[in-house]
């Protein structure tokens, strides 16, 4: 019986493993099944997207190198927005100094030759610069400033963008231009192809043009290269003098690097700081053209203040350009003359804003200065501008103009945050207040008329207008509250003014409220018939073959030199 019964057990269990089997079966049947049709979708739909490709090389080798320029035309748009991204950072007014401007053609040429050769198209002329201009411009938000600000179609405002954005644009995207097209041209001779005549002559024509753009940017390269200089003091047969001083020089001040022009025929005479108006005015070129006479009576040292002039490198950061740190610049500035021509006291002429910053630094430290000397005197900047508001007003409606009217009052009185606002209030000082300018040295220009001069580089001759219009828009608004009437009346050194008889009546009027008030050991006011704002530069008149600025400044002094000694002898020994 067990026998059997074993023997149906076994029976049994041959039969369910045969069913499990036969299942199994069906499984991987089914399995294979699905793995088959899986296949046989997956290549029809290969047949389907590749098969006209295998059906003709030449669609094949299209898609292919379709493939290969979007991938190479990435690589050279990532080169030039990589390159956007450093000098947003670098420069971010554009290259200021020779070092930036040749660094500047050097690596934008050579992102082009790289964005043109790896794309091996002359569409690289378009999308690197273009990468690289929308980059930069993201790079540099943060930057204030009109050269660096929206576009304005004012006429400030289109010199701010000629200066700044297409000078810089002739720096970086004119080079980039160049090496795209030279670099797709490349790279297209590596893989010569049999061309029809009229594409052989196209590809001469665009040889030549590239031929003319590297000569015309090698030219440039090499004007922008050349070095500033200034002339040697020399004597009738052309020997400099001995004893004489005529350099270019920077020199560290708070951290900053100010350039100084520095002239004298003798180092022994008396030092004469000379400061410049704006505030971003820069005035080597005037002091040269028209003031040679001082350098016989002082060390005249010119200093373009941080921002302006050979010192705009130095702008940035604007955040941390105040009052304050201009009055410390000018102190640092004066004891470094005073240590190196080893004199105790030196004297101070300012024009314009610089008569504001020279009246607060013998203000705060007149134990440093023999004298102070004023020119185109500024009082209260604030009360200077709501006047020349008011008489653009007033013109405007006594000569019809209507849209200078609507300008006017739609901008509103001063005080204004940013400088191009300014501009309608202030730009018709010589429709307002006229007189012949013919009889000066300088023109209606102002010192606009002096930047070509061998004591500027081109690249820093180019930054003139906009280190102004820049370094004016950052400290100009803070000099609103200034007024020398209420602040500035009595004084411990000698006080000199030398104003122009047509000395606009903003200017005019607070120099005339305040001058009364002032108190010094000596106070004295020349006033020269011919002149305006700048008597400093335009009255040609000479006496003893000297300018009347320089025989003042000579009568200056003297007047002081007496006084010591009248000081000197009523201390006693």
């Amino acid at each position: 019986m067990s026998i059997d019964h074993d023997h149906r057990r076994g029976t049994d269990t041959s039969a369910s493993d045969h069913d499990a089997i036969e299942d199994d079966s069906r499984t991987a049947s089914t399995t294979d099944s699905t793995v088959s049709t899986t296949r046989h979708r997956w290549a029809d739909g290969t047949r389907t997207v590749f098969g006209p490709l295998w059906a003709d090389r030449r669609v094949g080798v299209t898609a292919a190198t379709a493939v290969a320029t979007a991938v190479a035309t990435a690589v050279a748009t990532a080169v030039a927005v990589g390159w956007g991204l450093l000098a947003g950072w670098w420069t971010p007014r554009g290259p200021l100094t020779t070092s930036q401007v040749l660094w500047s053609i050097v690596i934008s040429l050579t992102v082009g030759l790289l964005a043109g050769f790896v794309s091996r198209s002359r569409w690289a002329m378009l999308s690197a610069p273009v990468a690289f201009a929308v980059v930069f411009e993201l790079a540099r938000v943060g930057t204030d400033g009109p050269t660096v600000d929206g576009i304005e179609t004012s006429t400030y405002g289109l010199l701010a963008l000629v200066v700044g954005r297409v000078f810089h644009g002739l720096l970086s995207l004119f080079p980039m231009i160049l090496g795209a097209m030279i670099g797709a041209g490349a790279a297209r001779t590596l893989q010569p192809v049999v061309e029809r005549s009229a594409r052989r002559a196209g590809r001469y024509v665009r040889r030549m043009v590239a031929a003319l753009a590297t000569v015309a940017l090698v030219a440039l390269t090499i004007g922008l290269v050349q070095p500033a200089s200034t002339d040697s003091i020399v004597d009738a047969n052309g020997d400099v003098v001995a004893n004489s001083v005529a350099e270019l020089t920077k020199i560290d001040v708070n951290g900053h690097d100010l350039a100084l022009m520095i002239r004298g025929q003798d180092i022994g005479n008396p030092v004469l700081l000379f400061l410049a108006g704006g505030p971003g005015g820069a005035e080597m070129g005037a002091m040269r053209n028209h003031l040679p006479e001082l350098e016989q009576h002082f060390t005249v040292a010119t200093w373009d203040q941080r921002g302006t002039g050979k010192s705009s490198p130095e702008l940035d950061s604007a955040s941390t350009l105040t009052l304050d740190s201009y009055l410390d610049d000018t102190i640092a500035v004066t004891d470094y003359l005073r240590d190196r021509f080893g004199q105790d006291r030196i004297y101070v002429l300012g024009q314009s804003w610089g008569s504001t910053l020279g009246v607060l630094a013998v203000q705060e430290h007149p134990e440093r200065y023999q004298a102070f000397i004023g020119t185109g005197q500024m009082a209260s900047q604030l009360a200077t501008d709501t006047i020349f508001y008011d008489d653009t007003m007033a013109w405007a409606r006594n000569s019809g103009n209507s849209s200078l009217e609507s300008e006017l009052t739609a901008t509103g009185p001063p005080p204004y945050e940013q400088m191009l606002d300014y501009e309608t209030a202030l730009s018709y000082e010589h429709e307002i207040c006229p007189y012949d300018h013919t009889p000066n040295a300088e023109g209606e220009g102002g010192f606009s008329e002096n930047f070509l001069v061998e004591e500027y580089t081109l690249i820093e001759q180019v930054h003139l207008l906009g280190a102004f219009m820049d370094t004016f828009g950052v400290l100009y608004p803070q000099l609103q509250d200034i007024d020398f009437r209420d602040t500035a009346t009595d004084f411990d050194i000698p006080m000199f003014f030398v104003q122009g008889a047509h000395e606009a009546d903003g200017r005019a009027e607070p120099f005339a409220d305040w001058y009364p008030a002032v108190k010094a050991p000596i106070k004295d006011l020349t006033v020269l018939d011919t002149s305006g704002h700048r008597p400093l530069f335009g009255d040609p008149h000479t006496i003893d073959g000297l300018s009347v600025i320089g025989a003042a400044l000579g009568l200056v002094s003297g007047a002081v030199a007496r006084l010591r000694h009248r000081r000197d002898r009523e201390v006693g020994p």
